[in-house]
């Protein structure tokens, strides 16, 4: 069966789309289906044969919105696996929008797309940050995310946004962005207009599927390497009292941080 959107019939009454490919070798199961999910309720999401239908209520009728597809989903569902799948079915290049992979190092620990992994798909704001220097805000993921995608459009390829960071994505979506607002408090003052015309695509797993896999890739990132890795990375000098930025919020890092403390690696090249 070919990959497609559609709209399940039970469900005309809310915004749902589901997108169903066939499964590629080394997709887990649950990564074959994906459902997206009425973020705003204005929004109406609509395929025509001209091309894709607005996204938002209203529209400022004098521009252009470059199109995104944004995948979105909990640690581990496959996100960066579906955007690969869709890329090689369409004209599209990738861009990250986890907020710890946008750093360089710890490719192991932040579990970082292999380069054999993409099969040629370009990727963007992947590792290309040092966070030893400063930490990456929403605000200036805003900007360095909006060129990337208009580098992307401009060569007429998709853009496809994929990454659990939603503070990220937010920042970079909306058409009015207030640095200083909580969108996630429910702030009135947070804008609900877009300004992308955007395809929502939410990875779903049940939880029982979703904690076997995480435990397998716990157990496959230990196999590469990450032990090692992060002991490289540790640092017995620093100030534990500090607040953690960039690369030291990665999920296993503080963890490992107050094992090394108690066991020193025995060697750090």
């Amino acid at each position: 069966m070919m990959g497609g959107l559609h709209k399940p019939p039970h469900q005309n009454d809310r915004h749902f789309y589901s997108y169903e490919t066939p499964r590629p070798t080394g997709y887990h199961p649950y990564c074959s289906k994906v459902q997206t999910l009425p973020l705003i309720p204005a929004i109406k999401p609509t395929f025509r044969r001209s091309g894709w239908a607005r996204m938002d209520s209203t529209v400022r009728r004098n521009r252009t919105k470059h199109k995104v597809v944004v995948i979105m989903g909990a640690t581990g569902t496959g996100k960066s696996k579906l955007s690969i799948d869709l890329a090689t079915r369409f004209p599209a290049e990738i861009i990250n929008s986890d907020k710890i992979q946008i750093y360089s190092g710890l490719d192991i620990t932040t579990n970082k797309i292999q380069m054999h992994e993409r099969q040629g798909v370009p990727h963007h704001l992947l590792g290309d940050f040092d966070s030893s220097h400063a930490e990456i805000t929403p605000s200036q993921f805003r900007s360095v995310a909006a060129a990337a995608i208009s580098d992307i459009s401009s060569r007429r390829k998709l853009p496809v946004l994929a990454g659990g960071s939603n503070s990220f994505i937010h920042a970079l979506l909306v058409d009015r962005f207030d640095s200083e607002s909580d969108p996630f408090n429910g702030s009135d003052s947070v804008s609900t207009e877009l300004r992308y015309r955007c395809c929502f695509l939410w990875v779903d797993v049940s939880f029982a599927v979703l904690s076997d896999y995480l435990s397998k890739r716990v157990d496959e990132m230990l196999g590469s390497g990450m032990l090692e890795e992060l002991a490289k990375f540790y640092d017995p000098d620093e100030d534990e009292s500090r607040p953690k930025t960039g690369l030291r919020k990665a999920i296993g890092v503080p963890e490992f941080d107050r094992h090394f403390r108690k066991y020193p690696p025995s060697t750090k090249e």
